[in-house]
């Protein structure tokens, strides 16, 4: 039996009040081995996340099966209201799984997708949108540049500069070396010693972005998780280029953009707190400035899945920028 009319029959439209959603997994199911000192850097990585982004962003937190104390420090954060959605899951459907269910599910244009040992910088949102806005056919911004990240699925980006519809220009940044520097350690690969290495540079007018990213950290047009990325599961735990297949071929294989901002807007902890950590978020207490107005143009072209073709293409331009590269690159 129903009685009356639901009142939302008449007020029937949903007014859309954010342009850009962040989903973060967590999976803590122990604290001891691997898992150690992994809640401190989920806290530091959450508190970081919170403190930074403008009204018009919203965060989704995913628990995949971590244990009781994370999912009551999960669900206190929905209560306060400092987060805006909240799923949990009883157990690890996978890392992957958990990640792009949570961005099908969201209806912002565009969505960042990380890692939950990620330490957020004031105003990495306003870069992200400003990078969006003053390029061409963007399918991915991350806040973390990667000289290393030149040849990781960026191919697109380098059809663009071979057909000129961007410059590049390769260029030593400075003030990039510190936070690189921690970056390389983070993942526990070599450090650099000389700090005038040059930075694969593109420019619109004044903005400059750098070509490629690694995905631990990435904000992708949503239409990409739609478009390019494979349907059905992956049933895959973490690793197994299950990344790489869903989110990584997906951006270069909607022949957008794939850039980073040029400078570090974020940073890579990994599962051990450092005290540089420690001190760098104390000084994240500036209130985020107002992101401008988001503009994806132009719609991008979505290719068709062709592996063999693109496989060819992928070889063929990495030929031809290894001819282009510096020597000291």
């Amino acid at each position: 039996m129903r009685k009356g009319i639901n009142p939302q029959k008449r007020d029937y439209k949903v007014e859309m009040r954010s342009n850009h959603r962040i989903v973060m997994v967590i999976f803590i199911p122990e604290f001891t081995g691997y898992y150690a000192s992994m809640f401190d850097v989920v806290k530091l990585s959450i508190d970081s996340l919170i403190k930074t982004i403008p009204e018009t962003s919203k965060i989704t937190l995913v628990d995949n099966g971590s244990c009781k104390e994370v999912q009551e420090y999960l669900v206190n954060l929905l209560k306060s209201e400092s987060i805006d959605s909240l799923q949990l899951l009883t157990q690890n459907i996978g890392k992957i799984d958990a990640l792009i269910g949570a961005a099908r599910a969201s209806r912002e244009p565009i969505i960042t997708l990380t890692d939950c040992d990620i330490l957020f910088k004031p105003n990495w949102v306003f870069e992200t949108i400003k990078t969006f806005n003053a390029f061409k056919n963007v399918a991915s911004v991350s806040p973390i540049p990667s000289r290393g990240s030149f040849n990781y699925f960026t191919y697109s980006t380098k059809e663009a500069i071979l057909r000129k519809k961007i410059n590049l220009n390769f260029e030593p940044i400075k003030e990039n070396f510190e936070e690189y520097n921690l970056f390389l350690k983070s993942i526990n690969w070599d450090i650099e010693i000389e700090e005038n290495l040059p930075w694969p540079v593109v420019q619109e007018n004044s903005i400059k972005a750098i070509v490629g990213s690694d995905h631990q950290v990435l904000t992708v047009r949503r239409d990409v998780l739609f478009n390019n990325s494979p349907k059905e599961p992956s049933f895959i735990k973490v690793g197994s280029e299950s990344e790489q297949n869903y989110i990584d071929f997906a951006i270069d294989s909607s022949g957008g953009l794939r850039l980073s901002t040029y400078n570090f807007y974020a940073l890579h902890i990994g599962n051990i707190l450092e005290e540089w950590m420690l001190e760098k978020s104390t000084s994240f207490l500036d209130k985020p400035k107002n992101t401008p107005k988001l503009q994806l143009v132009p719609k991008l072209n979505y290719m068709a899945k062709n592996n063999l073709g693109y496989k060819i293409k992928k070889k063929l331009i990495k030929y031809i920028f290894k001819l282009r590269k510096p020597s000291n690159y």
